[in-house]
């Protein structure tokens, strides 16, 4: 249905320096949905939402470093009950919701999670685009 909230919790990135960069270092990002609850929400109406409860985690092979982003997303949903019921049953959502959602977490984090990098002199976990002169 609709994404209406992102929070973060916590932002921890750790650098090892003792070990050293190399070209063919591989970075590995991904969301991972911890929890789903439904909460009110006073500033839309009091209405009923999800609240899910996410964690980010960008790994780097060689093992040089790691970022973590943890927070709390608010999902309004068509059928809340339904949704509830699916993860408490299976610990998934539903794959439209689940793709809706882990696209939201990747476009929100990776952003952070690159700044976040380069302060660590880290690698980007995405590819940066680079302007080459014309042959």
């Amino acid at each position: 249905m609709s994404i209406i909230g992102l929070s973060f919790d916590s932002v921890h990135g750790d650098r090892d320096k003792e070990k050293r960069l190399t070209a063919e270092m591989k970075v590995n990002s991904v969301p991972r949905i911890n929890d789903v609850k439904e909460v009110n929400v006073p500033t839309i109406g009091n209405k009923k939402v999800l609240s899910l409860t996410f964690e980010f985690v960008t790994n780097y092979d060689p093992k040089v470093g790691e970022i973590k982003i943890s927070g709390d997303l608010l999902y309004m949903a068509k059928d809340n009950k339904a949704l509830l019921k699916q993860w408490a049953k299976e610990k998934k959502l539903p794959e439209d919701t689940s793709l809706e959602i882990l696209n939201y977490l990747f476009r929100k984090c990776l952003l952070k999670v690159s700044t976040i990098a380069e302060d660590l002199q880290l690698p980007p976990p995405i590819p940066m685009p680079t302007i080459k002169p014309k042959e």
